[in-house]
């Protein structure tokens, strides 16, 4: 109570305010609803504490939904852009990703100050230690309450989890350890033991980082340096897509292992506290430390590493690829076995951190907990690894905690129209037992769901949920406009042999016996949209965002149609809901694992069930026919 004896009271409590509690907390607070967004240290709000970038392979996909949708990360990441990257630009658009680095310091000056204009939002530092549930004459349990260390307890509707590596967290460097939070924050001590008082199963992960080193103690000249791109387009529609142009970039270098490096980590790998046995916790099998990439990959004879900037006004640099759980000793040794690194100084050491998660099959795909009405968990918190993964989730967890208090319908996204979607379709039907991480190979559409058309697919969602406004609307539509448009025009301006002939010969490729469309020679491989200028005077001066997104389109029609057709093909499944109250056991010809699987986990339709492990082709062919005869 406070000072009134008046009860302390908001629509939203959000636990956490790192990448997945921000977004969740200016979705809910945009839609209107009363949000409060709970701290420990009004210091580390949207921090970095591992990699100072935001994006890559698959997860700059997911910084493109989350602008789409009307999330905030894409937006801010541009304004505090040191270089910007497209990764995979030898393999397909479909694979392509963004990856800028950033400034940290600035990326959480910008993010704390949005958060303390956004209306219905109030910033608070404390820390949330204990969740109070309430049951109705059903035993349907809900949200109650969230009560703070001060004592404070506050009467909520809805509860999101967003709290990161945070809970329960410990610090490992060789053989020291000591309970503390990423940067050396502290732990949240007393959480978990609530969660699993009131059910909730957790899981024990573990990450890393790897040390800082001063720059100008690194010899830079002895490095390969890595530019960034000439050409950069930002992440969100919100800015003009020539914003960086003019703009210089900070250049990031590589740096590789050797065969000293090597010897330095073998000859000590006993005392890295993830091989001492220490460690309980499971680590990311796609960003290992550099102790387990030696183990795991014996026969390289080296590992790339990348030295990045940690910000524009420090000296700090990030060495992405040598995160390390090994003592401090060692890790001086390892560091001056690099070339040009001879006497380089640390100024953080790298540690491992060990942390409680939840065990994200207990949720429905709207992030809510199953047996928890209210309750909703988001970021490292589902057992997920990465800035964009947490972002991503807190945005759909931030919508469908406002949807359900205005009684609307959740939103629920789906494979087939996104990477948000994929993700979180794993993590409820599939589960994590290990950080999971986003990648292009984990989704079976990845030809449809390309960052250049994340605005295209997205938008209207966005629109629905109420964070996109008039103005943002009226833009992708003018968007949408040009690009059909355009590839209208495309297809149906022929050329002559006379006419294109020339031109393909100069960039080596077959003449033509008889006129095409200007769409046809755009599907060839060797022939880009910027080069069909040359003989095709009259076109309309364009975007480039929309240039990329027509050209793309039209080289990729053939295969993004057969995967419509596949999209189509499993939309039966996809819409077919399942009865909450379904008795499996008692389906006849279900076996009996499927039916276990089945009644754990709750899938909302057909399609989530047919994804479940152990739920087979077949036990999905008595679901239909039982459904159907039912």
């Amino acid at each position: 109570m406070s000072e009134t004896n008046q009860p302390l009271r908001t629509q939203i409590a959000v636990v956490g305010a790192g990448h997945a509690g921000v977004e969740a907390a200016l979705a809910a607070a945009r839609m209107g609803i009363d949000t409060v967004l709970f701290t420990m240290s009004l210091d580390t709000v949207a921090n970095m504490p591992c990699n100072p970038s935001i994006g890559g392979t698959a997860k700059g996909h997911l910084v493109y939904e989350i602008d789409a949708l009307g999330g905030e990360m894409g937006r801010v990441a541009d304004l505090v852009t040191l270089q910007s990257r497209t990764l995979n630009l030898g393999k397909g658009a479909a694979v392509q990703s963004k990856r800028v680095q950033a400034d940290r310091k600035k990326y959480q000056s910008i993010m704390k100050h949005t958060l303390e204009k956004t209306e219905h939002l109030r910033l608070i530092q404390a820390e949330i230690v204990e969740l109070r549930t309430k049951e109705d004459e059903n035993g349907v349990k809900s949200v109650r309450s969230v009560v703070t260390k001060l004592g404070e307890e506050w009467f909520c509707d809805c509860v999101i989890i967003a709290t990161g590596t945070h809970l329960e967290s410990a610090i490992f460097v060789g053989s020291v350890s000591y309970e503390a939070g990423p940067d050396g924050t502290l732990p949240a001590k007393g959480l978990s033991a609530s969660l699993q008082a009131a059910g909730i199963k957790l899981l024990r992960f573990k990450t890393g980082t790897p040390a800082r080193v001063k720059r100008s103690t690194i010899r830079l000249d002895q490095l390969e340096e890595q530019p960034g791109d000439d050409h950069i387009l930002p992440y969100s529609v919100q800015h003009d897509e020539d914003m960086f142009n003019g703009t210089s970039q900070i250049p990031c270098h590589i740096v590789y292992t050797n065969a000293s490096t090597h010897k330095i980590i073998r000859d000590n790998i006993q005392r890295s506290a993830l091989y001492s046995g220490k460690i309980h916790g499971t680590g990311p099998r796609y960003c290992p430390s550099i102790e387990d990439k030696l183990v795991r990959f014996a026969d390289k004879e080296r590992h790339q590493l990348f030295v990045e900037p940690m910000g524009e006004n420090t000296e700090e640099m990030y060495i992405q690829g040598f995160s390390t759980s090994l003592p401090t000793d060692v890790q001086v040794k390892m560091l001056h076995s690099l070339a040009g690194f001879e006497n380089a100084e640390i100024m953080r050491y790298a540690y491992a951190i060990e942390y409680d998660c939840a065990d994200p099959t207990q949720m429905n795909a709207t992030l809510e907990f199953k047996d928890i009405k209210g309750l909703y968990g988001a970021g490292q918190f589902n057992g997920t690894s990465g800035y964009e993964e947490a972002a991503a989730q807190g945005l759909v967890a931030g919508i469908n905690a406002a949807r359900k208090l205005q009684s609307k319908s959740p939103i629920i996204m789906k494979r087939s129209e996104s990477y948000i979607g994929t993700l979180i379709d794993d993590l409820v039907t599939k589960g994590t037992n290990e950080p999971y991480r986003m990648m292009t190979s984990r989704s079976e559409y990845r030809l449809l769901l390309r960052q250049d058309n994340a605005d295209l697919r997205l938008t209207p969602i966005g629109r629905e949920v109420g964070l996109i406004n008039d103005a943002r609307y009226a833009q992708y539509l003018s968007k949408k406009s040009k690009e059909e448009a355009e590839k209208e025009r495309l297809e149906s301006t022929h050329v002559s042999p006379e006419t294109a002939n020339p031109f393909l010969e100069e960039i080596g490729e077959t003449r033509l016996k008889s006129g095409a469309s200007l769409a046809d020679l755009l599907r060839r491989p060797a022939v880009s949209y910027e080069q069909l200028a040359k003989i095709d005077p009259d076109r309309p001066q364009l975007p480039a965002t929309v240039r990329l997104t027509v050209e793309v389109d039209i080289k990729y029609a053939g295969y993004a149609k057969r995967q419509c057709a596949e999209v189509e093909h499993r939309k039966r499944l996809e819409e077919k809901k399942l009865p909450l109250d379904l008795n499996y056991r008692e389906i006849r010809g279900l076996r009996i694992e499927a039916a276990q699987k089945l009644e754990k986990l709750r899938p909302l339709t057909l399609g989530q069930a047919s994804r479940i492990s152990g739920v087979n082709p077949a036990d999905i062919s008595v679901l239909l026919i039982y459904l159907n005869i039912k």
